[in-house]
């Protein structure tokens, strides 16, 4: 079956962590591309336009805040960074790795106007929060200024953080949700729905699985993930430039075909617990043929210490409804404190970490894949990230979408995890869930 995209891609390869991206992927060497350009983002435009940190030569210090990393990836782009711009040196502010402890505490710093951090790091679902709140730096003017190219990105990573017409992030790296099948128990991986309920039905209790699909069920926030894929892979949304969109086939096919498979009997009686770890043990554990996960699991899944799978382990997009196929992005981004003293220094940052240079060593030294598809067929990245090569990784990542763009996703995230969970537990029908979410969404959007 051909499968369509869903979201606009660009040159070669589309790629795609974060709030709903668990295991420990959401969160070397070559990785700069020379001293002597300006041109972070691989673009031949010629960036004069650009006046370095306030027209002087004076040393200027920037706090960059994150969360904690552990593979090197940060103190190696700093490194490379100050390298090309000696006038300006990069602190790091070392965050919590919980997303939400870290989401609390820049609100509660960016809500008093303070500048102590000049850039930070935001997962994908928060631009149009803080675009909103009026914490973030709307970065259009930087992007015309120094000619920063940003068709080479990942389109679907860069539109989680457009909101009201302006581009308030840019993203460092991406997930997307996969599939991943036993390739000694079927010779190809599901190309629709309908074909892995078939085939997990068939298979299941082959070569001592216990089950034919494993995914995330829980209500939480990987749940929004999942049912995302279910609708947009069948033309369905939640909410489209600010308006909800919930009632149409697509979206009620979608939760339809999720309640299916959640009630199947080839799926674990407890399905409805599942997240991303329990996804994870069952599957290197041999307990299941197909499974939904995020790209970490590849290298949990080849691991011969832990998994009972190793070498028999195939990767492929997830199964495509009646417009295509469909993974939930997940990711990190950049932004500019809109109260930070060293705007331009700023920005001369954000263009390197999210740049080819700062990708690159992202993905070569922390494993991250780039959001920057052309660094997919780098021999360097490659040869760090051998499953970056191969055609179902690249396939899957080219069907990226976003959660909603929402100011207040908390809110909308939440309304859609109870509404959901409710619709495939058999609580409630998928109609009576629609019906629900139309009106519970209008509401949360007109606040």
């Amino acid at each position: 079956m051909k499968k369509l995209r869903l979201v606009p891609i660009f040159l070669a390869f589309v790629l795609a962590l974060a709030a709903c991206s668990g295991g420990g992927s959401s969160n070397g060497g070559g990785g700069s591309e020379g001293s002597g350009s300006d041109t972070d983002n691989g673009s031949s435009t010629n960036n004069s336009t650009e006046e370095d940190t306030s027209g002087s030569k004076e040393k200027v210090t920037l706090v960059w805040a994150h969360g904690k990393d552990e593979s090197g990836e940060t103190e190696k782009i700093i490194k490379e960074f100050e390298k090309k711009y000696p006038n300006i040196n990069v602190k790091n502010r070392n965050l919590p790795n919980n997303s939400g402890k870290q989401h609390d505490l820049y609100v509660t710093q960016l809500s008093a106007k303070s500048s102590d951090i000049d850039v930070f790091n935001l997962d994908v679902v928060w631009p149009a929060e803080f675009a909103q709140a009026e914490y973030v730096l709307p970065l259009d003017r930087f992007i015309q200024q120094s000619g920063f190219d940003l068709s080479k990105f990942n389109q679907g990573a860069l539109s989680a953080a457009q909101f009201k017409g302006k581009q308030w992030a840019l993203p460092l790296f991406t997930d997307v949700g996969m599939l991943f099948y036993r390739k000694d128990i079927v010779k190809q991986a599901p190309e629709t729905w309908d074909e892995l309920i078939e085939m997990a039905k068939k298979h299941k209790g082959e070569k001592g699985t216990e089950f034919g699909y494993v995914y995330q069920a829980k209500q939480y926030e990987g749940l929004v993930c999942n049912i995302i894929e279910y609708v947009a892979s069948n033309g369905g949304q939640f909410i489209k430039d600010g308006k909800v969109v919930v009632d149409s086939e697509g979206t009620l096919k979608g939760i339809k075909t999720m309640a299916q498979i959640t009630q199947s009997d080839f799926v674990p009686g407890n399905i409805t617990t599942f997240t991303e770890p329990e996804t994870n043990q069952a599957f290197i554990n041999g307990k299941s043929v197909f499974a939904r996960n995020w790209p970490y699991m590849w290298a949990t899944s080849q691991d011969e210490s832990k998994s009972k799978v190793a070498g028999k382990v195939g990767i492929a997009p997830l199964p495509a409804g009646t417009k295509g196929s469909a993974a939930s992005l997940g990711g990190w981004m950049i932004g500019i404190n809109k109260y930070s003293k060293h705007k331009q220094a700023a920005w001369k940052f954000v263009k390197f970490t999210a740049g080819m240079n700062g990708q690159k060593i992202r993905a070569v030294v922390g494993g991250k894949i780039p959001a920057i598809p052309s660094l997919l067929k780098d021999e360097d990245v490659l040869k760090a990230n051998p499953y970056f090569g191969k055609e179902g990784f690249q396939n899957a990542v080219k069907s990226a979408v976003s959660r909603p763009v929402a100011p207040n996703y908390q809110k909308i995230s939440s309304i859609i995890q109870i509404e959901v969970s409710g619709a495939i537990s058999g609580k409630e029908t998928p109609e009576q869930a629609v019906k629900n979410l139309k009106k519970k969404l209008q509401d949360a959007v007109q606040q």
